[in-house]
């Protein structure tokens, strides 16, 4: 059975409107925004934990929530799993009664067995009879979702899954989560994030949340490369937005003039563009000697250097900053013959 969700809603925030419409299908979409944006509301309205004001969900030709003709499916009877943020585990539950939380109306072998399966499943076998303060935070994390998968939902939603992890134990337990839900569940999975890398270590399509409102969608790999406006450029992480003097639509290439120097982009048109946007990791350092497009003389400003990689900020032209990206033991090879070049195939159009 193909699934399919389909949410039209509206509410009305502290802030702003919650106002977004979208459809999804089987596999794992990410909602990213920054913090207040209104993904964390989208997920409960879903869930039913929220009314929308206004709007409808329907999920498998099924409606959920339509506000015109009074429809509201309890939380229980939708279908949807939910795990939260801080996991939610009831703390005077051990580990085996959290996860069966969830199936009191059926027979008891019954419960019984599907416990003891799904505590395999999420690699929790000898932690039975643990309590909730017992475990370490991935441990508690394969709790809740054992708690939710277990239930057999249809949705899966997945609201912020690794903020309250250490950086090391998040690596591992994204993979590992991603491992359970890809052999043990076929449906819809919403991840709520703001962190742009692990939406793309995870998610196979994204929804670009600015203040209620979805400002792109679509495959991973479009949206990240070719985001739609400043925005969505912003939203994805890109560190250098330009603002254009000038656009000139040629047949094969798009010339543009940022603060008088001109610059030439081989993506498709955009005729609203107003800015141009290049990713830090894809500015380039070469020899004088190299004359391909959009190559530079620069003066560098400032070097900070991380564990692994170094930030550059750079002046192209005597005319504008731009920023780069590269690894620490290149740092010592930039010199007076280089040159900064801003590939023409990996610069984008914006829209304001």
């Amino acid at each position: 059975m193909v699934t399919i969700l389909k949410v039209a809603i509206q509410k009305s925030l502290q802030h702003f409107k919650l106002n977004t419409t979208f459809e999804v299908h089987a596999g794992i979409t990410g909602i990213i925004g920054p913090s207040g944006s209104g993904k964390s509301i989208t997920l409960q309205c879903i869930a039913g934990l929220q009314k929308p004001d206004s709007g409808s969900i329907n999920l498998n030709g099924v409606t959920l929530f339509d506000k015109n003709n009074r429809i509201f499916v309890k939380p229980k009877d939708r279908k949807i799993g939910y795990v939260f943020q801080n996991y939610a585990l009831f703390p005077h539950l051990t580990v085996e009664q959290n996860i069966a939380y969830g199936l009191k109306s059926e027979r008891k072998n019954d419960i019984k067995s599907k416990v003891k399966t799904m505590i395999h499943t999420v690699q929790l076998t000898g932690y039975e009879k643990y309590y909730p303060h017992q475990l370490s935070g991935g441990q508690q994390q394969r709790v809740a979702l054992a708690r939710t998968l277990i239930t057999d939902p249809e949705v899966l939603l997945l609201d912020e899954p690794f903020s309250a992890l250490d950086h090391q134990v998040k690596q591992i337990m994204e993979q590992e989560v991603i491992r359970i839900i890809k052999e043990n569940f076929q449906g819809i999975v919403l991840l709520v994030t703001h962190n742009m890398e692990e939406a793309y270590r995870l998610c196979d399509t994204f929804m670009l949340y600015h203040e209620g409102t979805i400002v792109q969608s679509g495959h991973k790999d479009h949206v990240f490369k070719q985001p739609r406006n400043v925005i969505a450029a912003n939203i994805v992480g890109c560190q250098n937005i330009l603002k254009v003097d000038s656009v000139n639509h040629l047949q094969n290439n798009v010339d543009c003039t940022v603060s008088g120097v001109k610059i030439r982009i081989a993506k498709p048109k955009a005729y609203n563009a107003k800015y141009i946007g290049i990713y830090a990791e894809d500015v380039l350092f070469v020899n004088s000697d190299d004359h391909d497009d959009n190559v530079f003389s620069y003066q560098l400003l400032e070097t900070i250097k991380g564990i692994h990689h170094a930030n550059i900020i750079v002046v192209v032209e005597d005319s504008f900053k731009i920023q780069a990206t590269i690894p620490n033991e290149k740092v010592a090879f930039l010199n007076d013959n280089n040159r900064v070049k801003l590939p023409s195939h990996q610069l984008f159009l914006l829209e304001e």
